[in-house]
């Protein structure tokens, strides 16, 4: 989650002039000769499997397709029997234009910036009932938090540089979570500054051992382009424990 999170709001509709590639690469890759070094390959397998058959990889190639274009902001409106057709004319050897493609990047376009601006409508609306929370704090910058445990108030916060150690989960509004520091009694660890700008303002608040549920705002977290599993626009609700800090090694002089 943290090694893209600085180039997050480049990536805008998962690169739509790529779309196509991001759609057939993970199935193509299995048909195609591994590039693997003798010496790192797995032992083969004893067990022999089937091949697919043709209803069970059509089926996969299109739920694919649907996977991306719904990460895409493409709804269920979409007219399928238009892509069937287009599907049907690609495999008796039609070619498709320059023009087509320039079609195909001009919807995603359109779809995901629509789709962004509702989210981020959605977020902000969000945002301006919970200020009104019992214990949620607002930021002069737009983050909310609250604080759950305050930690040693004793102990230093950490700096931008430091690295920090936390257990944390991430969730949209609705619930659903897309990240976390994986299994129970886990933790990451990560430089404060190589993150998204809300947690990176939340961090150096922190104590060590506070427990915060942060609500970071589109503008504080990838803005309105989205990335694989986030969509453009997205509020991002955060639990995250501080486990520990440490201090960034001096400059050499």
């Amino acid at each position: 989650m943290f090694h893209d999170m600085k180039n997050a709001s480049n990536r805008r509709l998962l690169n739509a002039c790529g779309l196509w590639t991001l759609i057939t690469a993970p199935l193509l890759a299995g048909a195609q000769a591994s590039s693997t070094p003798p010496s790192m390959e797995a032992p083969a397998s004893t067990v022999q499997h089937a091949p697919p058959s043709a209803d069970e990889a059509a089926y996969a190639i299109g739920l694919n397709m649907g996977q991306q274009l719904h990460q895409s902001g493409v709804t269920e409106e979409f007219p399928i029997a238009r892509v069937d057709q287009g599907l049907k004319d690609g495999l008796t050897g039609k070619k498709a234009l320059a023009a087509d493609q320039m079609r195909v990047q001009a919807f995603l376009r359109s779809t995901a910036e629509a789709a962004a601006a509702k989210n981020a409508a959605a977020a902000h609306e969000y945002l301006d009932r919970n200020a009104k929370a019992k214990g949620v704090t607002t930021a002069a910058s737009g983050l909310q938090y609250k604080i759950i445990e305050a930690g040693n108030l004793k102990g230093a916060s950490p700096q931008p540089a430091d690295l920090v150690t936390l257990r944390f989960r991430g969730t949209f509004l609705d619930g659903t979570e897309f990240d976390s520091s994986s299994k129970p009694g886990t933790a990451t660890t990560f430089q404060v500054n190589g993150v998204m700008k809300g947690w990176q303002e939340a961090l150096t608040l922190m104590k060590p051992g506070a427990k915060w549920q942060l609500f970071v705002p589109p503008e504080l977290g990838y803005g309105q382009g989205s990335r694989p599993g986030i969509p453009g626009g997205s509020l991002l609700i955060f639990d995250i424990e501080l486990t520990s800090i440490q201090a960034a090694p001096p400059k050499p002089q």
